[in-house]
């Protein structure tokens, strides 16, 4: 799965997605995207998405920064330490949410300088492009990619869902969605939302 850490959307399908875990054999693996980079070349977005963006870089910048040094391994707890800190605590992003996030999961704190350097913005952008590009621009996070036995791989943006289903419920989520995604010239399944994100 390919995330923001922002994204509230996002975080909901990473707590469902970790449900699936336990009652399906499926075994997740975190990835890190853009909403900034995603944005960055439109001009028609609303004036309090623009504003809501202008912090989103900094935390995927720390994020691909501990996946660079360390390993793909370390992004799913530090992703959740982050996502406990931004939607449920609403801890204000910048260096000390960094920082607490990065201790928590015994990461060195000098990973928070990352926030404000371009060094890992190569790597950042390839992580972006290799969960996109097999969707399509105009979608978002959550991307959600699933290999099958032929060796291709099943991608798509989403799910949409508040709040995050549990037990059972996220096993039949995930059946369905499976089954939906892989029919062969599936694109789009969609109904207006009715309500905010209620993160779990």
């Amino acid at each position: 799965m390919w995330f923001d850490p922002k994204c509230p959307w996002a975080w909901n399908a990473s707590r469902w997605l970790l449900e699936v875990e336990q009652v399906r054999d499926v075994q997740a693996r975190f990835h890190v995207m853009s909403l900034a980079i995603l944005n960055e070349r439109r001009d028609d977005l609303e004036d309090w998405y623009r504003e809501w963006l202008g912090d989103t870089r900094a935390p995927v910048r720390v994020a691909i920064a501990a996946e660079q040094t360390f390993g793909n391994g370390v992004l799913s707890d530090l992703y959740t330490a982050l996502g406990n800190l931004i939607h449920h605590v609403k801890m204000p992003i910048g260096r000390e949410l960094f920082t607490k996030a990065l201790v928590a999961v015994g990461l060195p704190e000098r990973l928070a300088d990352a926030a404000d350097s371009t060094e890992y913005d190569e790597a950042l952008l390839a992580s972006h492009r290799a969960g996109l590009d097999p969707v399509g621009e105009n979608l978002g996070t959550p991307v959600i990619h699933v290999p099958t036995p032929d060796g291709s791989v099943n991608a798509f943006f989403g799910p949409v869902v508040t709040p995050a289903p549990r037990g059972e419920a996220a096993g039949r989520l995930w059946d369905g969605i499976l089954l939906t995604t892989a029919t062969d010239g599936f694109f789009e399944l969609k109904r207006g939302r009715t309500r905010s994100p209620q993160v779990g």
